[in-house]
């Protein structure tokens, strides 16, 4: 374990140190796991830079979809999940004679799991193995626990001290307020009449409040002395060395998002600011949805940021927000095991050789209800085996396309139904950046404007500009004036290329934009199901979805009249308010669900409540799951069905039953109260699923509340107990007792016990306290006064006679002298 400060060469230095002093063999390589392909990049391009060596030779990377490395390498910076996936076809990493986990602190999901991996191949086949976990900030107690017997190394490094500075926002969600980007704005102003020297760094939480923020700046003049960039994981690989180059002798601003909180070092940065927020991806196991919100970032990331200011020399960090507010906020961030989707990882794992993912040798175990919405999708898709977990030929087929299981899911269907090249295009166009430009340029495209009438699928409008793109060779100039992202393009197609090869097949020379809408439906159907959805009218844009969930189609989607489609994307996405969105759908046909999920279909005649005319109607469904696809009255209710919802509306209180009143709740509460006192006599008590059931029976025969709301329950409630049981009832609990005076009482049954309420002079001659239950129970008696007050209250009469009369009768006899007072 090595803690460090930013900037003290973590990331750069280490892995050279192991290859120069020989603490790792000759020929065997460092493998640096980056939680970020940007940080991957270009740690790698510093390093081989520093090493006068050629990226690509001596020092390389790898990430998803892209590299540079080769025989000769022995530093290989690789995003988390590369080297999980070597496991798997090397399980003992032959090469590999050390691995560094970076930045660590922020516990990405991927990370937690190939730590796990490579300690269990540390202690079984390779102890000769070496693992570092490094961070300047790590949770040292719990991690130095997990890796034991290990070595912990703290260094200071070399920083510069940052002056922190809390500027207290005053942005929200009110339009007239003041916006983050604006603020932002102010405070380089700030800095520069405070005479700031340097570069300056915005943390921003996305690409939106990124071009705003450069939009605020550029609009004042001070800003014409800088040149202004952003910095974030979609821009194209130029444009993000753009923004870490050393300056040319020109001020700069860079406006980034997290992917410069660490690892990377910007060259002349000085002062920061910090907007204090990020945008958060996350996972919703109950409604299985993906989320992406802003949130406040922790103090541990506050603090890696604040420290880009100090890598050189001394600078300035202005936080956005309040000193009250930085107390407050978390310690650090929460790991990814607990916030995102774990189907992959499970597949993975199970791959492994772990099919229980609850024995895996966890840092921190996954929240069972997460783990257990992997494991359902993997059954779904045919990745585990229904009842052992195990992973299938299936899983593994999934596994070779470096893909969720879903768009693996896509692909294996693909090769069946004959559309593998469209199939493997649509996958990778939802893989990297988007592929349409979020304005239009002078002239240009819209997504929209691929759109054609009858459209299909969304991905229709993609397939079209992608092909157009491609046959002008992804010229950016032409591209943009298609409204088409020519990087995106590029990338896309290169990619669509290898999954095809991947799946066995050769690329074709060209990918034209006409799929068959039988086959590439099918094919996103294998890999969706679960996102199927219903249009809950032609009207609108709002949907059921499977699983109990709702959402709503995007705006701008092709498929505005369908009404039945899968969504290869759903996301919650936090704006004004917050919503389910459907992307990239693509339109369904019922028979295609009886021939890929036969089981999954039924069709049902059902009683439900229609609250217009507040009756029990018959309807038959047509459902797939629980997705409701097709719905018709048909005939009269089931009469059982139509008692159960009629009592059940009752009992939730949504109808009344006027006939339930005080006098039938005290009977249900003599009932209750002598079975508790007298068990032996083994009366049947009224409990809440037993008050259902009454009611039911009450409603026998009506399926309308007219018919049922005067019913009376006092049958039903006779009926609950035999003649003999009733007689133990009046006994033992009656409604009224008998005084020793000849005066008769109405007994109440309340929680507290059998109460009687009588004016004080009404008790006279009663020196005992009445009981009921064979004198079990002692009956509490409320004493009233003239004025029907309680005057007192006891247990115990001959004491209250003895020793509390006197006072009362001090206090009452004044204000009532015509009363008895004896």
């Amino acid at each position: 374990m090595l803690e460090a400060p930013t900037g003290s060469g973590k990331s750069t230095q280490v892995p050279q140190m192991l290859v120069d002093e020989k603490i790792v063999p000759e020929g065997g390589m460092v493998v640096v796991l980056e939680p970020r392909r940007l940080a991957a990049r270009m740690l790698a391009a510093r390093v081989a830079f520093e090493r006068r060596s050629k990226l690509g030779a001596e020092v390389g990377y790898q990430v998803r979809f892209e590299g540079a490395y080769g025989r000769e390498t022995r530093i290989l910076y690789v995003t988390e999940g590369i080297l999980l996936r070597r496991m798997l076809g090397d399980p003992e990493l032959r090469g590999i004679a050390a691995i560094l986990f970076d930045e660590f602190h922020e516990r990405h999901l991927y990370g937690d799991i190939t730590l796990a991996r490579a300690l269990e191949l540390q202690e079984s086949a390779r102890p000769d193995l070496k693992i570092g976990v490094m961070s300047a900030t790590l949770d040292g107690a719990a991690l130095e626990d997990y890796m034991a017997p290990c070595e912990r190394l703290a260094s200071a490094g070399r920083t510069y001290p940052v002056e922190i500075r809390h500027r207290a926002s005053k942005a929200g969600p009110n339009p007239r307020d003041p916006k983050l980007w604006d603020e932002a704005a102010d405070a380089c102003e700030e800095a520069l009449k405070a005479g700031a020297a340097g570069d300056f760094l915005i943390f921003m939480p996305g690409g939106y409040e990124i071009r705003k923020t450069l939009d605020a700046i550029g609009a004042r003049k001070w800003a014409r002395d800088f040149t202004l960039l952003p910095l974030h994981g979609e821009l194209p690989p130029a444009a993000q060395d753009a923004a870490v180059a050393p300056g040319s002798g020109r001020r700069k601003i860079v406006v980034a998002t997290n992917v410069a909180e660490t690892s990377l070092t910007i060259p002349g940065v000085r002062i920061v600011i910090d907007g204090g927020l990020a945008r958060v991806p996350d996972f919703d196991p109950r409604r299985g949805i993906n989320t992406l919100t802003i949130r406040k970032i922790s103090r541990a990331s506050a603090d890696q940021r604040a420290g880009r200011a100090g890598r050189e020399a001394p600078g300035l960090c202005l936080r956005l927000w309040s000193e009250r507010d930085h107390a407050g906020r978390d310690d650090r961030e929460a790991p990814e095991i607990h916030r995102l989707d774990l189907a992959e990882a499970a597949l993975l794992i199970k791959a492994g050789g772990c099919p229980d993912m609850e024995a895996f040798r966890w840092l921190d175990a996954p929240d069972p209800q997460m783990a257990l919405r992997a494991e359902e999708l993997l059954r779904d898709l045919g990745a585990a085996d229904r009842r052992s977990g195990a992973i299938t030929a299936r899983g593994h087929a999934l596994l070779a396309y470096p893909l969720h299981p879903r768009f693996a899911a896509v692909l294996e269907a693909a090769k069946h139904f004959g559309c593998l090249p469209h199939a493997a295009l649509c996958a990778a166009l939802m893989q990297g950046r988007d592929l349409f430009l979020k304005k239009k340029a002078a002239g240009g495209m819209a997504r929209e404007d691929w759109q054609q009438p009858g459209d299909w699928s969304d991905f229709q409008a993609s397939l079209r500009a992608f092909a157009t793109a491609a046959s002008g060779n992804f010229n950016p100039q032409r591209c943009t004036q298609l409204g088409v992202n020519a990087g995106s393009a590029r990338e896309a197609g290169a990619l669509a290329a290898q999954l095809i090869r991947i799946a066995g097949e050769k690329p074709p020379a060209e990918i034209l934009a006409d799929p068959a809408e039988g086959d590439l439906g099918r094919a996103i159907l294998a890999g969706f199901s679960d996102h199927l959805a219903a249009r809950l009218s032609p009207s609108t844009a709002a949907c059921a979805v499977v699983g109990g969930r709702r959402g709503r189609l995007e705006d701008g989607s092709a498929l505005r009249k369908t009404m039945l489609f899968a969504a290869a994307e759903m996301i919650e996405i936090e704006g004004r308010d917050v919503q389910v969105v459907l992307n990239n759908a693509t339109a369904v046909r019922e028979d295609w669900l009886r021939e890929l999920f036969p089981g999954d279909f039924a069709e049902a005649r059902e009683a439900l409540w229609e609250e217009t005319g507040r009756r029990v109607i018959a309807v038959r469904q047509k459902r797939f799951r629980d997705l409701v696809l097709e719905s018709g009255q048909s005939g009269d209710p089931d009469p059982a069905a139509a008692a159960r919802i009629l009592a059940e509306k009752i009992h939730a209180g949504e109808l009344t039953l006027r006939t339930w009143d005080s006098a039938v709740e005290s009977w249900i509460a003599r009932l209750n109260s002598l079975a508790a006192w007298m068990p032996e006599l083994e009366l049947p008590a009224i409990g809440d699923g037993d008050r259902l059931y009454l009611l039911e029976e009450v409603c026998q025969g009506a399926s309308t509340y007219k018919q049922v709301k005067d019913a009376s329950p006092w049958g039903p409630l006779q009926r609950w107990l035999n003649p003999m049981q009733q007689d133990l009832l009046e006994r033992y609990a009656p409604e009224r007792l008998k005084l020793a005076n000849g005066r008769g009482a109405k007994v109440q049954y309340r929680p507290e016990g059998p109460t009687i309420s009588l004016v004080l002079q009404q008790l006279y001659d009663v020196n005992e306290t009445p009981a009921v239950a064979a004198g079990r129970v002692p009956v509490r008696v409320e004493l009233l006064a003239p004025n029907q007050r309680p005057a007192a209250v006891t247990s115990d009469l001959a004491r209250f006679w003895r020793e509390g009369y006197p006072e009362v009768k001090k206090m009452l006899r004044g204000r009532y002298p015509k009363h008895e007072w004896r």
